[in-house]
């Protein structure tokens, strides 16, 4: 898990101690942000820059091997992945302290992404650096890019609250609209972002018409 010494977002509320504990503030990207740079190194062994990323969308997640309410994610990623790579690239990104977790090294991310089947870019983020520019506070948490890579959504994966709580609402439908509709801003008025002063924060769907 990213971590922090603080209570975090996906709304699960658990204790982080990850290096960007110790930091005195937080960057919090809005709606309409463009992406922080990054430049790193995958576990194709090639290093991969937000420029090389030009479908319609990327969502970006910060995640790592140990942490179970990403281990709970792997095949949501995985679905989303196979439901939507024509469309959107997706990116995970591994900021997590492999002194502290052994279990979050390089060859880890490469045995797990083999094991698990995890065919997204997974890179590794050594110095927690790109995790601070995003403002990424805890694991997984996902931030959806337009093509011009500014922020449409930043929020959970689905509502499950826990590794062993039962999915009711995924992010699909967002996918969805988003990979017909590409970078229409009218389409995304009904999303709700994440507010980190909500500690029962779940993002929003537009109500069907």
């Amino acid at each position: 898990m990213l971590s922090f010494g603080i209570s975090v977002i996906l709304l699960f509320v658990i204790q982080i101690d990850f290096f960007m504990a110790k930091m005195e503030s937080v960057i919090s990207l809005k709606t309409g942000d463009s992406a922080p740079e990054f430049n790193l190194k995958g576990i194709d062994d090639q290093m991969h820059s937000l420029n090389d990323y030009s479908k319609k969308g990327l969502l970006v997640i910060f995640m790592c091997n140990h942490c179970p309410f990403v281990k709970a994610k792997i095949e949501a990623i995985k679905e989303l992945h196979d439901k939507f790579k024509d469309d959107i690239s997706i990116v995970g990104i591994n900021s997590n302290d492999s002194v502290k977790y052994p279990d979050d090294d390089f060859d880890s991310m490469k045995a797990v992404a083999k094991e698990k089947g995890l065919e997204i870019d997974y890179l590794v983020d050594e110095t927690q650096e790109i995790a601070k520019k995003y403002g990424a506070v805890c694991t997984p948490d996902p931030f959806l890019f337009d093509s011009e890579k500014k922020l449409i959504f930043h929020g959970r994966i689905d509502d499950a609250m826990n590794p062993e709580a039962e999915v009711s609402e995924k992010m699909f439908p967002l996918f969805s609209e988003f990979a017909t509709c590409g970078d229409n801003p009218d389409v995304y008025h009904g999303w709700t972002l994440y507010d980190a002063d909500d500690k029962d924060f779940m993002p929003t769907f537009p109500a069907e018409e």
